[in-house]
């Protein structure tokens, strides 16, 4: 058992509170070993981009007094975003990401602005090669949209030098996204279940209870 920090990871705020309120935001969420459902379907089914290239939202929920154009580009703004989460592709997130764009919730020792996502992308990829990205709950309010995420992979490399033994990990993140006038977000805040990821990957232990849900989604 290793004692370690979440200095590389997405969200590097690793206190108890932090994981309580991740888990209670998802805790209408299904197993990580279920099949996920079937995309969206319905009116909002207009404003995604149904190409192929991009993630699609399961679930996609407009604000009813946003114009059509304006809801179609913060859509696909969201979808490019979160396909730089599924593949790791840095192409992906300087198309989403404005070059100014600021973390509102950045973590101790991570950089800000695009250099430390892309950072904490290619560190927690080198723990989880396989990690994807489900963009579960798309949610669309003027300027800003919502998501909650499912991230799930297997633990076969190395995680602040500790090896993995191929562990199923899945938990969940939510983010605020705020995109403004213009056609990239320029700032967020988010919060990530970071003490379903430990438990899952045997990096920590929580006695005197629960060790927290396996599946963290």
């Amino acid at each position: 058992m290793a004692a370690v920090t979440l200095s590389r990871s997405r969200g590097v705020v690793f206190l108890a509170a932090v994981a309580a309120l991740a888990l209670t935001l998802t805790a209408c969420s299904s197993s990580g070993g279920s099949t996920p459902k079937s995309p969206t379907s319905g009116p909002t089914q207009q404003f995604v981009d149904h190409s192929g290239a991009l993630v699609v939202p399961r679930a996609l929920h407009v604000d009813g007094g946003l114009g059509q154009d304006q809801a179609r580009l913060i859509v696909r703004v969201a979808q490019t975003l979160y396909t730089f989460w599924n593949t790791g592709k840095k192409d992906y997130l300087l198309h989403a990401d404005a070059p100014s764009f600021r973390d509102n919730t950045l973590p101790a020792g991570r950089k800000q602005g695009r250099d430390g996502a892309l950072a904490a992308s290619a560190g927690f990829r080198a723990a989880l090669p396989d990690l994807t990205c489900e963009l579960a709950d798309l949610y669309v309010t003027g300027d800003t949209f919502t998501a909650r995420l499912v991230f799930r992979g297997h633990f076969t490399g190395r995680y602040d030098g500790v090896p993995g033994c191929g562990q199923a990990i899945s938990f969940n993140a939510i983010d605020i996204q705020h995109v403004g006038n213009g056609t990239t977000i320029t700032e967020d805040w988010h919060i990530e279940d970071n003490l379903s990821f430990l438990t899952q990957a045997a990096l920590v232990q929580i006695t005197g209870g629960s060790s927290g849900p396996a599946n963290g989604h």
